[in-house]
C-alpha cells in the first residue's frame, strides 16, 4: 500500500520536451537557434475525483464547509479531474464521454444494486483509480441505507443497498456520519504531502467490518479494554450511545451502523491478537 501511494502522489518524473525557439534579426535574416531552455518538471498535482452515490449529501456539505482550505488545495494542490459536485465532469454527462484516469477517488454513499447506472461507475471508477477511498459510513459500512426496503416514492424498485467495499477493493477510508471537516481537510493535505504515517488509520480501518454499538461492547467492553473516556458516545451521530455507569450502553432501536463509534474508540484500534500473543491470554 505505501508503494501504491508513493506512485499514486509521487507524480511523473518524465520531463517536457526542452522548447526550441526561432528568431530572425532585422538585418541579415538568419535562422538562429536560442538556447534551449531548462526542463519543466511534469505536474505532480493529484488527479481526484468525486463520486455520490446513495445517501444524504451530508458528506458533501462536511466538503463544502472546508472552503478556506479547499480554496487552495482545489487550486494548487490537486486537479478535480471527474465528479458532479466539484466540477461537472461525469459519464453519460455533459462533457465527460469516458472516465478519466485518476490518482484517488472519493466515493460517498452505499451503492444500490438494482442501480445499473452506479454499479457500473463504481467498477470504472475502481478500474480507471489508483486509490478509492470510501467516503463516510454510507460508503464504509451502509450506515442508515441497509434499513432501506425500496418502495420510496422517486425509485421504488432500489431496494438493496451495500458498502462499496462489498464491490470492489477500498483502499482507505474516512468514517463519520458524515465526516468531520477537519478529518476531510487533514487527510486530503496528508495524501498531497505522502504522510503515511497520518493515513495509516484510514488505511487500516479500510478492512474492518464493525460498523454498530454492539461491535464497541462485544470487541471492547467484553475484552476489558474500555477505559470509560466517552469517545464513543460524543461521535454518535444518533445518540444511540450511551453511558450506566461508567461504561457505554447501545440502544439499537437508534443505532444506524455508522460504525463511528467504534471508528474513534481509542482502544478499537489495539493490537488485541499481537497483544494476547504476548500475555498468553
Amino acid at each position: 500500500m505505501f508503494e501504491k501511494l508513493k506512485k499514486a502522489f509521487g507524480g511523473s518524473s518524465k520531463a517536457e520536451e526542452p522548447k526550441v525557439e526561432e528568431k530572425i534579426e532585422e538585418a541579415a535574416p538568419v535562422e538562429t537557434t536560442a538556447p534551449a531552455e531548462e526542463p519543466k518538471a511534469a505536474s505532480s498535482k493529484p488527479r481526484i475525483g468525486y463520486i455520490h452515490l446513495s445517501g444524504c449529501t451530508g458528506d458533501a456539505m462536511s466538503l463544502t464547509e472546508n472552503y478556506d482550505i479547499l480554496s487552495t488545495v482545489l487550486t494548487d494542490l490537486v486537479d478535480i479531474v471527474y465528479g458532479q459536485t466539484l466540477v461537472d465532469k461525469w459519464i453519460h454527462g455533459t462533457y465527460a464521454e469516458e472516465m478519466p484516469e485518476m490518482d484517488l477517488c472519493l466515493i460517498e454513499g452505499s451503492v444500490c444494486l438494482q442501480d445499473e447506472h452506479s454499479v457500473h461507475e463504481l467498477l470504472e471508477a475502481r478500474e480507471k483509480s489508483g486509490l478509492i477511498c470510501a467516503f463516510g459510513s454510507c460508503a464504509m459500512t451502509g450506515c442508515f441505507t441497509t434499513f432501506a426496503r425500496g418502495g420510496q416514492q422517486a425509485q421504488p424498485k432500489h431496494e438493496s443497498f451495500a458498502p462499496i467495499s462489498s464491490l470492489v477493493k477500498v483502499d482507505l477510508a474516512l468514517p463519520g456520519c458524515p465526516v468531520a471537516p477537519e478529518m476531510i481537510a487533514n487527510a486530503v493535505v496528508a495524501l498531497c504531502e505522502g504522510n503515511l504515517e497520518y493515513l495509516q488509520p484510514a488505511m487500516d480501518i479500510a478492512a474492518c467490518n464493525a460498523g454498530c454499538g454492539c461491535d464497541v461492547m462485544t470487541n471492547i467492553i467484553r475484552n476489558g479494554l474500555c477505559t470509560g473516556c466517552g469517545t464513543c458516545a460524543l461521535a454518535c451521530p444518533t445518540r444511540a450511545m450511551g453511558f450506566s455507569e461508567g461504561r457505554p450502553s447501545c440502544d439499537r432501536d437508534r443505532c444506524i451502523k455508522c460504525g463511528s463509534c467504534y471508528a474513534m474508540c481509542p482502544r478499537a484500534w489495539l493490537p488485541i491478537k499481537r497483544i494476547k500473543e504476548e500475555t498468553g491470554l
